[in-house]
């Protein structure tokens, strides 16, 4: 068919072509104006600084340690790194184990890692960086920082500003038995183990308590005012922001200074990490660290973390950080909520996710949202810490991966 300049402006003055014409520039103006209403509404009910987070920023990512103000955590002057005993080429045959076919630095860089470090022995046997990150690069916890918070809230019970993980909530935060009695009936232990009976619902967004723990800009509020209890604590686990915000407010009550500053001069630098961290904040104005997700360090301090509890609380210059029966108490299936649900012999304790072994021994691990790991397998004296901008494959893959890594380095090691 020919078309002619004229033939083409005649089709585009065609009352049929005005009418569709005018239909979807009124569609639009009612989608624009239904969004705006929206937008005018939102704006009505929550701060401007949420609606403006929660609309422009959409999803966590791992660049949000770049756009939330932070808190720094310094490490001890002339701290030193753990002792490097490269053995790649042992790590590479463990993988090929694990994963047979698949070359270790290619698959970590095709499912978006950034630094992959494996501890044994109390060195770093080996260690990789991957998608422009470097070894100097901090990377985001998120949910590993949940760990951390137990092991701070450990920490104030041994130097006795908390009495005991058995104590209600309300004797730390009483204005939450004022909103309502039921209150009294959590304990910090419930808080730890996901099962206090708080209400949690991680979506729509917006509206959800999952977009409120992560942007809202005054979490002390939130904790305080948008914590609801829904049954009874011990009945069921349900994985919810609002139990860190809690136990920060409790955490910062009890030892009277914000809870990087305890992470700092308790745990940072008696551990002996040996590069600088930090803590994001909910907002400047407020400055409460975001409990839920946002401490911000290198990987091999997230693997010198997990080399503490794997060393029963001792850090690599013989100083006792935690007592070990501190870290037994935090890490194994004693007394632990059953994930039987989720996989067999999975649990969950104190900010911990475990995993108990044939051989009647346990793995635990701190995990955090798009694939933050910090693995310990005490039967094989390994640390594995992953960080990367997304999983890359299903989160049950990597804790897999991991367990059969550990295997065959342990089965592989030297001294063996």
């Amino acid at each position: 068919m020919d078309f002619t300049v004229s033939s083409v402006a005649s089709a585009m003055t065609s009352p049929r072509l005005r009418r569709v014409m005018r239909r979807s520039a009124l569609a639009a103006l009612a989608v624009a104006a239904v969004l705006a209403a929206a937008l005018g509404l939102a704006l009505l009910v929550y701060p401007s600084l949420y609606v403006w987070r929660s609309v422009t920023l959409g999803d966590s990512d791992v660049d949000d340690q770049f756009r939330f103000p932070r808190r720094e955590v310094h490490a001890a002057p002339g701290a030193r790194e753990l002792p490097l005993a490269p053995d790649e080429a042992r790590v590479r045959r463990a993988f090929a184990r694990a994963l047979p076919g698949k070359d270790l630095e290619r698959w970590l860089a095709a499912n978006e890692t950034q630094g992959f470090v494996v501890l044994q022995g109390r060195q770093v046997i080996y260690e990789g960086y991957f998608n422009g990150h470097r070894r100097e690069d901090t990377a985001t916890s998120f949910s590993v920082a949940k760990s951390v918070l137990g092991t701070l809230v450990d920490l104030a019970v041994a130097e006795g500003r908390i009495g005991s993980l058995d104590e209600p909530l309300t004797r730390h935060v009483p204005e939450l038995k004022a909103r309502d009695a039921r209150f009294e009936r959590i304990t910090l232990r419930h808080l730890l183990d996901m099962n206090a009976g708080l209400h949690y619902v991680e979506y729509p967004f917006l509206t959800s308590d999952g977009a409120k723990t992560y942007y809202w800009p005054d979490l002390r509020a939130l904790a305080l005012q948008g914590s609801t209890v829904e049954r009874p604590p011990g009945e069921a686990w349900l994985y919810n922001n609002y139990h860190p915000l809690l136990l920060g407010l409790v955490l910062e009550r009890a030892t009277g200074v914000p809870v990087a500053k305890w992470l700092q001069d308790k745990l940072w630098q008696p551990a002996g990490m040996a590069a600088d961290a930090s803590w994001s904040l909910d907002s400047e104005a407020t400055g409460f660290e975001k409990l839920e997700s946002g401490l911000n360090a290198r990987v091999l301090d997230f693997a010198r973390f997990g080399q503490l509890f794997l060393d029963q609380g001792v850090a690599a210059d013989g100083t006792r950080v935690l007592a070990a029966e501190t870290v037994r108490a935090a890490t194994s299936p004693e007394r632990a909520v059953s994930l039987a649900q989720l996989r067999p012999g999975a649990y969950y304790k104190h900010f911990w996710w475990g995993q108990r072994r044939a051989d009647g021994g346990y793995d635990f691990s701190a995990r955090g949202n798009h694939g933050q790991f910090v693995y310990v397998s005490p039967r094989n004296g390994v640390v594995i810490a992953r960080n990367g901008r997304s999983y890359g494959v299903p989160a049950r893959e990597w804790i897999v991966l991991f367990e059969a890594l550990a295997d065959a380095l342990g089965a592989q090691a030297p001294n063996r």
